[in-house]
């Protein structure tokens, strides 16, 4: 369906959409998109900033190990029924992507894996909110705290449905992508939304897709491991999250 235009309402409105939306993506996800050793919980506390929806994997036992995966160059599938597709075989399709050369050399560091009591976080999902973009200081810190998960090692997805303003002149991508990447790129001007896709790597590569209201939303890759990835359903989630919404409110969209 298409993309509403969230600046008509205020936040508190779209707080209570994005709410359910994040609830549409977990029970998704959990349903069947991710791999069997993989899960999604929302809302939970890790080190850093208080993500949207945490994509977890248990810690493998074991007689199941890394080295035990390979690659089925005909599904695009890891072998062992881990599950996901592999860029060299399903690349994302995505207006834009952006790798960062730089990242081979820092991911030669000793490289840090926030844990969770669960099991080992390996990816964030954010939805975007007026709140983060509400003052100078906000999107600072809301800009470095992504930046760091994927310094980190942890694969992110942003979803940003509210245009570029005064702090994100180019777009809250520019701004994650000047911490973690190289350089700085401009925008279609008539696709003012964003929705990108970090796989943390090495390297460090950005899938990003800009898009507009009235758009669909498409399937966006969400990264477990480097260059392995599940298609992240938003266009079906967002239609669920919108036949919840209020029918009192949903004309102030609809108009």
């Amino acid at each position: 369906m298409p993309i509403h235009d969230w600046t008509r309402v205020d936040a508190g409105l779209f707080h209570d959409f994005h709410q359910s939306w994040i609830i549409a993506l977990r029970n998704a996800l959990n349903a069947g998109v991710l791999p069997p050793d993989y899960f999604a919980l929302a809302e939970q506390r890790i080190q850093g900033p208080l993500p949207d929806v945490l994509t977890l994997r248990l810690s493998p036992s074991a007689n199941q190990t890394d080295e035990a995966e390979t690659n089925d160059t005909n599904s695009g599938k890891l072998s062992n029924g881990g599950g996901g597709l592999a860029v060299a075989t399903a690349p994302p399709q995505t207006r834009l992507v952006l790798r960062s050369e730089a990242a081979v050399y820092a991911g030669k560091a000793d490289r840090i894996t926030v844990r969770h009591r669960h099991g080992d976080v390996v990816a964030v999902i954010e939805i975007v909110s007026p709140g983060n973009k509400g003052s100078r200081g906000d999107i600072r810190a809301f800009v470095e705290k992504l930046a760091e998960l994927i310094r980190h090692g942890i694969h992110l997805l942003v979803i940003d449905l509210f245009p570029p303003g005064a702090r994100d002149p180019q777009g809250i991508h520019n701004l994650i992508w000047d911490e973690v990447g190289e350089g700085n790129r401009e925008r279609p001007a008539d696709k003012p939304l964003t929705l990108a896709s970090y796989d943390a790597g090495p390297p460090r590569v950005a899938y990003v897709e800009p898009i507009a209201v009235g758009d669909t939303l498409r399937a966006m890759p969400l990264f477990l491991k480097p260059e392995i990835y599940v298609p992240a359903p938003l266009e079906e989630t967002y239609q669920r999250a919108w036949e919840a919404f209020p029918v009192p409110l949903k004309g102030l969209l609809e108009r």
